[in-house]
């Protein structure tokens, strides 16, 4: 755990910080958490061969997975193909070429799947032309969710006991790995996935969703729903505010998944108040400076005034959780068990 001195710019910041917000609650900070798979995937795979000098990485993404490989790569010298769609934010895409990466660019989304479907297959096409390529497939790779046991590694040794962890739910990776270990040293552990509405991940029908970084149009084979306790959906209006809030009440300038996370944290930790609880809080808030941190354009978009909700709408199926904030008690089941198909509903259902 601990770096030596002269330690590369990603070793250096893919181990987060530990921070205090209150008497029970401690957030786990990063720069950029994908810098946690990212590293481990790519050393894998050089390890194993599967990663030369002459190989190409190839890779669906179009958030800050794509960053965290264009920083490893750009640092050992491999080419890197990234597959996005329209909605890559323009900084970022900006980021990601300065690194060198090739940034390509889906224009239509498949019938069954939306962008990720069609991007997933733009992937396949790219990696049929090249003599060599490695995808790290973030979403299907199992050495994804057991990178996290850095991070399940670090909150053991600083708390020693940790009662509940709460955080984001895109991949999967994140969570279920960071849990699965952490139980290890604490059986009783209570976990908590934060997702958006209109994501599939926990059985709801796909939609379009302004808040980014969680949720998703697929079913990542990273997602373990067995290792989750509980479930909660958050609006976007809400996810921005807490976000702001983070900065403004705790000086942590982060991202909107860093803000749902917080939301619920803030909720869990002050209804347990003997429980250690732990938040994951994703990557800082560059990125969202002319959106979430712009009041011009929350009000232009609607988002600027989140209804007031003390307390979730309790839901006992996820597939009509609707809008707001809503929570399920999933109590480590498949998502067969949960919503008695394992099937979201369809599009428009709600």
């Amino acid at each position: 755990m601990e770096l030596t001195a002269f330690a590369d710019v990603v070793e250096a910041q893919r181990i987060p910080t530990l921070v205090r917000l209150s008497d029970n609650l401690y957030a786990v900070v990063f720069r950029l958490m994908k810098l946690v798979p990212a590293r481990h995937i790519l050393r894998q795979a050089e390890s194993s061969g599967l990663l030369t000098a002459d190989t190409t990485v190839v890779e669906t993404t179009s958030g800050t997975f794509g960053l965290a490989l264009a920083m490893q790569c750009a640092l050992s010298g491999h080419r890197l193909v990234l597959v996005s769609d329209p909605v890559i934010d323009a900084r970022l895409h900006r980021q990601l070429t300065h690194l060198g990466a090739t940034v390509d660019i889906v224009r239509h989304p498949a019938e069954h799947g939306g962008f990720q479907a069609s991007r997933l297959a733009r992937v396949e096409e790219i990696r049929a032309g090249l003599p060599a390529s490695f995808c790290p497939e973030q979403y299907s790779n199992p050495e994804q969710p057991m990178s996290y046991a850095l991070v399940a590694d670090l909150l053991w040794e600083r708390l020693g006991q940790v009662d509940c962890l709460i955080g984001p739910v895109g991949s999967g990776g994140s969570m279920c790995g960071t849990a699965r270990h952490l139980r290890q040293a604490c059986p009783d552990l209570t976990a908590v996935g934060v997702d958006a509405h209109l994501s599939v991940l926990f059985g709801q029908p796909d939609g379009h969703r302004v808040l980014r970084g969680l949720g998703n149009s697929m079913m990542p084979a990273n997602l373990d729903h067995t290792e989750f306790d509980e479930v909660h959906w958050l609006d976007t209006a809400t996810a921005f505010a807490a976000t702001r809030d983070l900065y403004r009440s705790r000086a942590l300038f982060m991202g909107p998944t860093s803000g749902a996370s917080y939301f619920v944290g803030s909720w869990w930790a002050a209804r347990h108040p003997d429980a250690v609880t732990v938040v994951m809080l994703p990557d800082e808030g560059h990125r969202y400076v002319d959106t979430v941190y712009d009041d011009v354009w929350l009000a232009a978009n609607g988002l600027g005034d989140p209804v007031a909700q003390r307390e979730p709408t309790v839901v006992t199926d996820p597939r009509p959780a609707g809008a707001g904030w809503s929570r399920m008690g999933w109590a480590r089941r498949t998502l067969a068990e949960a919503t008695g198909s394992g099937d979201p509903l369809p599009a428009g259902a709600l």
